[in-house]
């Protein structure tokens, strides 16, 4: 392509509203141009990126054994209801009317289509196990889009399903997807992490692993050992440290007694007031779930995990009860609830069974219990992990390693869904005996657009995009600096054309610009290698500037066109 042609306007600064590097620099070298809030067009230089992305994607994909299909974007409501999925997911999902009044979704995900698909094809076991993909337009309402690509209304999406018939094809599965996943997020250039995570709107009945790459600006957190493999999400990492279930405590403890705390509700009031560590303090937090109300105790130093929660609890989620509705249950405002005679199931965080003594509310204005002992002033019916993990607290799976926190954007996602939609959408096969059974379905999910943005994200410098060379739009830029000297327009044309021969994508600025401007161009774009032709093209050289590492060197033209074409 000759630049002088290519539909490309680079921008000398970012939109106010661009915050993050990868939409200020997608947007300034001229890949995407917004059209409406989380809404991009892709320029010919974005839209080169996104299809190498796919053409990674539908490689692995198929090396993998998976089968490519489409979907419609436009869904019937009627499937999502029969999902049970419709009013769950509440307003992100997209709806609209046709002329008769039909309700319709545009596809955020394809669970119900792909499932009465291959409702509809596979009746038999000898027809399964199979794995079916596609690479498709999404849609989501977000309610506050943000961060360009990483959080948008619309998006590119490869998603992949798998049929089998039974759990230990299941299994198969997924780990043919999990190693598909790192070697597509390697090929991409992405330093990512695999963590353990939640299955969230998807739901599911097995295991789930979310594909992060690791970035500042990342939205979720990760708890990775220092030591062994185990990383998760912070929402399903596992807090350390352990207790001994017994509501049998020795009585060489003092007896709970009762402290006045004029004014002190909240564990930093108590802290610099009282001088103790917020270790030493037991809260007690009033929540409710499926319309019922129960008290939640963790240590003054965690925090409460409500997906934990909710799950320990066995509702569907939890939310924290207003001052009303606490004041009604505990008799109390906030902060001067105890678990010592409080008329409220307890569930109780393991952190908090395994203190030998503590400090808590006294159910009582102005006032806290302290020497309150776990297991004797209040028991330990209900005690499970329902906290957030801490940072450098000892791994709870090997022991040995301490937790380390990273930021990352979520770029892909697998889940073990088993028959929570064949059951539901009347997925079933005749298995060798002639009776009926639900098939055993796995999820895998890449954000096709999302992987652009993340790349961007983690692979830039000061003077712009360094695009890994299997993603970059072109594999070599030439700059011709001066469009009027015949030498270099004569050198810059060979080059050009050889390197095209060879089959190697090139970019040839040939515009009537300022060298100054080309450089900065070229920069901000971000092709891998970038070839000068220059005041030595005379003498049938040009100056090779690798952008990654940002070295630069004159060499002779055959020289750069047998290194090119070498790697």
């Amino acid at each position: 392509m000759r630049q002088s042609q290519l539909l490309l306007t680079t921008l000398r600064d970012a939109p106010a509203d661009a915050e993050t590097a990868s939409h200020q620099l997608l947007l300034r070298a001229g890949y995407i141009r917004m059209l409406a809030a989380g809404v991009y067009s892709y320029l010919p230089l974005g839209r080169r990126v996104l299809r190498n992305i796919e053409h990674i994607v539908r490689e692995e994909m198929d090396a993998a054994g998976a089968q490519e299909v489409l979907l419609p974007s436009l869904l019937p409501a009627e499937l999502w209801k029969e999902s049970g999925r419709f009013e769950p997911y509440g307003k992100d999902l997209m709806t609209l009317m046709d002329r008769h009044e039909r309700q319709f979704v545009l596809g955020p995900t394809h669970e119900e289509a792909i499932t009465t698909l291959v409702r509809g094809e596979i009746s038999s076991y000898r027809k399964l196990p199979v794995t079916l993909y596609q690479v498709q337009t999404k849609f989501r309402d977000e309610r506050r889009p943000r961060s360009g690509l990483l959080r948008g209304r619309e998006f590119q999406m490869k998603d992949a399903y798998s049929f089998d018939t039974d759990r230990e094809g299941l299994d198969i599965a997924y780990n043919r997807m999990f190693k598909a996943y790192e070697r597509i997020f390697t090929r991409c250039g992405l330093n990512f992490k695999a963590v353990q995570a939640n299955a969230g709107a998807m739901g599911g009945e097995g295991g789930n692993h979310e594909f992060m790459a690791l970035a500042d600006i990342g939205e979720d957190t990760l708890a990775v050992c220092t030591s062994c493999d185990y990383a998760a999400n912070l929402e399903e990492a596992e807090a350390g440290g352990t207790w001994i279930a017994t509501n049998e405590q020795e009585a060489a403890q003092p007896e709970a007694e009762r402290f006045h705390t004029p004014g002190l509700r909240t564990i930093d009031q108590l802290e610099q007031q009282l001088q103790i560590a917020p270790h030493s303090i037991i809260k007690t937090l009033i929540y409710s779930g499926d319309d019922t109300l129960f008290a939640v105790l963790v240590r003054g130093d965690h925090e409460v995990n409500e997906l934990k929660l909710a799950a320990a609890a066995g509702v569907t989620a939890v939310s924290l009860a207003d001052n009303e509705a606490v004041r009604a249950a505990a008799g109390v405002e906030s902060g001067y609830v105890g678990p010592v005679g409080l008329k409220l199931p307890l569930i109780i965080d393991k952190a908090v069974a395994a203190m030998e003594t503590g400090i808590a509310g006294a159910g009582e204005r102005h006032y806290h219990l302290q020497n309150v002992v776990p297991g004797r002033d209040f028991m330990l019916e209900r005690v499970a992990d329902i906290r957030n993990a801490a940072e450098g607290e000892s791994c709870p799976k090997c022991g040995k390693g301490v937790y380390h926190f990273h930021k990352g954007i979520e770029i892909g996602h697998i889940f073990k869904l088993g028959t929570r939609y064949s059951e539901k959408l009347g997925a079933v096969y005749l298995d060798a005996s002639g009776r009926n059974k639900p098939m055993i379905m796995g999820c895998y999910g890449i954000g096709i657009s999302r992987l652009l943005a993340a790349v961007a994200e983690q692979s830039h410098d000061d003077e712009g995009l360094l695009w890994p060379e299997e993603l970059a739009p072109y594999q070599v830029h030439i700059l011709q600096l001066s469009a009027k000297d015949q030498e270099q327009a004569v050198l810059a044309e060979a080059l050009y054309n050889e390197l095209n021969r060879a089959g190697i994508g090139t970019l040839l600025d040939d515009r009537d610009e300022r060298p100054g401007v080309k450089f900065k161009d070229a920069g901000l774009i971000g092709i891998p290698v970038v070839l000068v032709v220059g005041k030595s093209a005379g003498e049938g050289k040009v100056e090779y500037w690798d952008r990654k590492s940002g070295t630069k060197e004159v060499i002779t033209s055959a020289e750069a066109v047998s290194r090119i074409t070498e790697e």
